[in-house]
């Protein structure tokens, strides 16, 4: 092995290096026809010349893919260090991951990868004995893309039921098996979505579900959610409907759990993303009827625990922060509530287990974990390992110990096993990785948004960066959808930050980070409160000299892909390089696909009002693509199987861009096949995509060779 250069002589380097310029890569779109359909709203005409391509299923829309795909990548083939990157990637990569260990009948599980491998593998192993695999979903398919999204035991650990994805899709199969001899008990349930596992007992389960839509499954409307009950041995033709299912009263989300006593059953029914219904049944009596504790969505809802009779629910009902509040099962309604642990002014998380809650606050997106007792007394405050993101905090009543993980930007994920009687907790697991959280730093900053509101961002880096301008720079957001982004270490921001690269997340509105205000200060007719807090992020960013407009890449993913494409078509001229990742970017019809009319309590529907309808199509990504005007280097990426948000957003406003960008920028669409939305998204190609992500970026802020090229020789070595 040669020898390492001594870390400060790399900063020097890095920090001496100039942006080498190179020529730009010559593209040869394909044609994209148009076509001649045109929408009318509120008597106003809107073209939507690209209709075609949201036929996932059509030889022509297949044939688009291809072109497209074979234009981007032959482009990617000309990145000088795309295979650096992706050489880079793979060894930062190839560590073992550890999830937080959990307990179920006489076995202790817990998810690890060895490295590289595709999908995270499920073990066990009996106090004192050796780990064996239980669940290997790199078996499932040859080629990766079927994962495990979810598993859930009985109460005694003697069964299991799984749900795995294939290729992506947010359709579901269910497959039960005995867990001491992991075989297959019955036939395979298929086409849930949307749904846990919650067991009743041994003999069954609940799940939940749409009707098959007609048309095209990845992309035709679903809006009518089902709550079932499956016994086991009886065929799913037969699951008895539990809630949901009539035509006057349609339920969009339908969630069920059982208490840890197996005495109720709690269902969650929801007509939009944010607010629920909430019901329960006593399990207890065969014949018991629904009692509704909630009988609107005008609140966020659901209980954290039981004892007896008491219900502990959790609840922003007169309280944007939330609050715990009791309740006696026999008469659950809001006007008997109880205060329990009252709201503060920092948004709460609760988690129970071992007897004792564990209540979470974001203090400015940073963890704060106290520990209660069931009367309401203030145990302690648990010490976190540091600043920045824990969870894990709950287990099953009975266990007296349980474990937390804990990370921030530049921490990988570590597990600690906390004792809930003394509140002392050690080091169960840290990762051995080649990356080293001392050379790097992150500093909370606030700035000032448009309307004069103070928005956090967290700023991450290595430490010695100069500021003068010239760093390479990833802005990342989300700002909806009541979402908090919190302080989290990734392998593939390491590898940017590596490159001498900054990376930036403001916790923008509409996001969760200040409870419930905050979030409904970014949506519907306050929605550009969101795109105007990101613009000012990039200002504060150039005007502290940390980058320069020729070093900004703005990046974000769904909604956060909506947030790119809205700013990048309001402000084309505030960064280089534009990257909307599975975006929800036409706004007038995103209602019409999947459960896409669940979104409206964010984003309004261009139907439901004229003045909805123009401030959405003001913002609308699709059709604010401007003739004859230069958008930044732009690098669209999607998934073929992605159900949730449907990639004909992307392909559209492709298109648009490819038919009207006036410069010399590349606008280009990535479009992985067997992928969707991104989770269980194989490891080979999230490593793939980033190589190409990474390497279109840095080559379109003028590089032709890595900016810290000693760097990766080194590691390379």
């Amino acid at each position: 092995m040669r020898k390492l250069i001594p870390f400060a002589a790399l900063i020097l380097m890095a920090a001496c290096k100039e942006t080498t310029k190179r020529e730009p890569i010559v593209v040869n779109y394909p044609t994209t026809k148009k076509v001649d359909t045109v929408d009318i709203y509120f008597g106003t005409e809107v073209k939507d010349p690209y209709r075609w391509l949201e036929d996932d299923r059509s030889e022509e829309t297949e044939a688009w893919v291809k072109e497209q795909n074979a234009s981007t990548f032959s482009y990617f083939d000309k990145i000088p260090f795309r295979e650096d990157l992706k050489n880079r990637l793979e060894k930062l990569w190839n560590y073992e991951k550890l999830g937080s260990p959990f307990k179920e009948g006489e076995y202790t599980y817990f998810y690890k990868n060895d490295g590289l491998q595709n999908q995270y593998v499920v073990y066990r192993k009996k106090e004192g004995g050796e780990e064996e695999i239980f669940l290997d979903p790199n078996t499932f398919s040859e080629d990766g893309t079927t994962s495990l999204m979810g598993l859930q035991f009985t109460k005694d650990g003697s069964k299991a039921a799984y749900l795995i994805s294939e290729g992506g899709s947010d359709w579901r199969k269910g497959i039960v098996i005995n867990s001491e001899t992991r075989e297959i008990v019955e036939d395979t349930l298929v086409d849930i979505k949307f749904s846990g596992i919650s067991w009743k007992g041994d003999k069954g389960f609940f799940y939940s579900s749409y009707d098959k839509p007609k048309g095209s499954e990845l992309s035709a409307k679903t809006d009518q959610h089902k709550l079932y009950y499956h016994e086991l041995g009886t065929p799913q033709s037969e699951d008895k409907i539990i809630f949901g299912g009539t035509p006057e009263e349609k339920h969009r989300y339908v969630g069920a759990s059982v208490s840890e006593d197996e005495k109720y059953l709690f269902i969650s029914a929801s007509i939009s993303t944010s607010g629920n219904k909430l019901f329960l049944k006593d399990l207890t009596q065969p014949n018991s009827g629904l009692i509704t504790i909630l009988d609107n969505t005008d609140s966020d809802t659901y209980v954290i625990e039981t004892v007896g009779s008491k219900l502990y629910l959790v609840t922003n009902m007169g309280a944007p922060n939330k609050k715990i509040v009791i309740a006696d099962a026999s008469n659950p309604t809001p006007d008997n509530w109880q205060d329990f642990i009252p709201e503060t002014e920092n948004v709460l998380t609760v988690g129970a287990g071992g007897g004792y809650f564990f209540t979470e606050y974001m203090v400015d997106a940073i963890s704060q974990v106290l520990q209660y007792d069931y009367d309401g007394k203030l145990i302690r405050e648990v010490r976190l390992p540091g600043v920045g993101s824990a969870s894990g905090f709950g287990g099953k009543k009975e266990e007296k110990e349980f474990y937390f993980s804990f990370t921030n930007y530049n921490t990988p994920s570590s597990s600690y096993k906390y004792n809930v009687e003394n509140g002392q907790y050690e080091q169960y697991w840290k990762p051995e990785i080649d990356f080293n959280p001392e050379d790097y730093e992150s500093k909370q900053v606030f700035y000032t948004s448009k309307d004069g509101t103070k928005v956090p961002m967290i700023i991450t880096h290595k430490k010695g960066v100069q500021l003068n301008g010239k760093n390479p720079t990833i802005l990342y957001g989300y700002g909806g959808f009541n979402i908090s982004l919190t302080p989290s270490f990734s392998i593939v921001n390491a590898v940017w930050m590596e490159q001498g690269g900054i990376y930036a997340v403001p916790n923008l509105r509409g996001g969760g980070e200040y409870g419930k205000k905050w979030h409904i200060a970014g949506t519907k007719l306050q929605k550009q409160n969101v795109f105007d807090d990101f613009i000012a992020a990039a200002e504060f960013l150039i005007e502290k000299k940390y980058t320069a407009k020729e070093y900004l890449a703005i990046r974000g993913g769904s909604n956060g892909g909506l947030l790119v494409g809205a700013t990048m078509t309001q402000r084309p001229d505030l960064m280089q390089v534009a990257l909307p990742a599975v975006g929800v970017l036409d706004m007038l019809r995103y209602h019409t696909f999947t459960a896409g009319a669940g979104w409206a309590y964010d984003y309004g529907t261009s139907e439901e009002s004229e003045e909805m309808f123009n401030y959405i199509k003001g913002y609308s990504p699709v059709h604010n693509v401007k003739e004859g005007t230069a958008y930044p280097a732009t690098l669209v990426t999607t998934g073929d199987h992605d159900d949730r948000v449907v990639p004909a957003h992307s392909f559209k406003f492709a298109a648009e861009l490819q038919a009207k960008q006036a410069g010399e920028n590349p606008t280009l669409i990535r479009i992985e096949t067997n992928a969707g939305h991104g989770a269980g998204t194989p490891v080979s190609k999230t490593i793939e995509q980033y190589a190409d992500i990474f390497g279109f970026t840095l080559f379109n802020m003028g590089y032709d060779k890595l900016p810290n090229q000693a760097v990766l020789k080194e590691f390379k070595d």
